[in-house]
């Protein structure tokens, strides 16, 4: 059986999440941030003084990965970092004013990117996409636990 590309869920998610990062890219970009930014601002939005540690078990980004976006962001005037008043070795990471004040502007950007890239599907088929997707990224949370 030849391998078609197009009828590959794994190669054609691949091409959909370079599409989405790159119309969040363009987007935020005019409002100071990168896609990969945009999970980690969104979790300080919900929570603040979260520590990198507990960044990482919420969001499925590599350790040194993790450290370079952080370090960017406190270069672009994102985030502050500062001790943990109860563990010495860890810091908790804050938003600065800058990015407070994108949080509507920033969240409005990424709706604009997933309207644009889904344009032309009917609201039942876009809650269908967005349930698949859920249960596949599922599928991999279970295959991962198992590893």
């Amino acid at each position: 059986m030849a391998f078609n590309r197009m009828e590959s869920a794994t190669y054609l998610a691949s091409l959909l999440a370079k599409s989405f990062s790159r119309a969040l890219h363009e987007r935020g970009q005019k409002l100071g941030f990168a896609p990969g930014q945009f999970p980690i601002l969104l979790e300080l939005w919900a929570e603040e003084g979260l520590t990198q540690k507990q960044l990482l078990d919420r969001l499925d980004i590599e350790q040194a990965t993790m450290a370079n976006t952080l370090s960017r962001m406190e270069r672009d005037g994102l985030i502050l970092r500062r001790k943990h008043p109860q563990d010495k070795r860890s810091q908790q990471i804050y938003l600065t004013e800058k990015a407070k004040e994108m949080e509507a502007a920033a969240k409005e950007a990424a709706l604009a990117a997933d309207q644009s890239l889904l344009a032309g599907l009917r609201n039942f088929e876009r809650e269908l996409m967005l349930e698949y997707m859920r249960m596949a990224l599922a599928n991999v949370a279970r295959s991962d636990s198992r590893a």
